[in-house]
């Protein structure tokens, strides 16, 4: 089964990528702010992390940074910022995709 870690502060957008997930058989751990995320980083493997780039604590772009220095974990970006700077931006720093809020479940899920 593949492990997902859903890192995003918005609890509500949180929940209901989680709950999708989970339905589509994902073991998913969710966490609402850089720190934490981190620390979940590091003491767990994961097949995937969601990220959102506006967080608390350590910021979506550092923690992408982090993410890479760790190793190839794909990561996904999911966030408002949606210029074409931003996603050029978090597509260098190491990022395997980036999809902009709003969304929906179906291209999350098939995306």
């Amino acid at each position: 089964m593949t492990k997902i870690l859903v890192i995003e502060d918005d609890r509500e957008i949180n929940q209901l990528v989680t709950k999708y997930l989970e339905k589509e058989g994902f073991e998913i751990h969710s966490v609402y702010d850089g720190k934490e995320a981190l620390s979940y980083i590091t003491n767990h493997e994961y097949g995937l992390v969601i990220l959102d780039l506006m967080l608390p604590q350590i910021e979506g772009l550092e923690l992408l940074r982090k993410i890479r220095a760790k190793g190839t974990i794909p990561v996904m970006i999911l966030s408002a910022k949606d210029s074409e700077l931003d996603k050029i931006r978090g597509l260098e720093l190491g990022a395997d995709d980036y999809m902009t809020k709003p969304f929906t479940i179906g291209s999350l899920l098939r995306g």
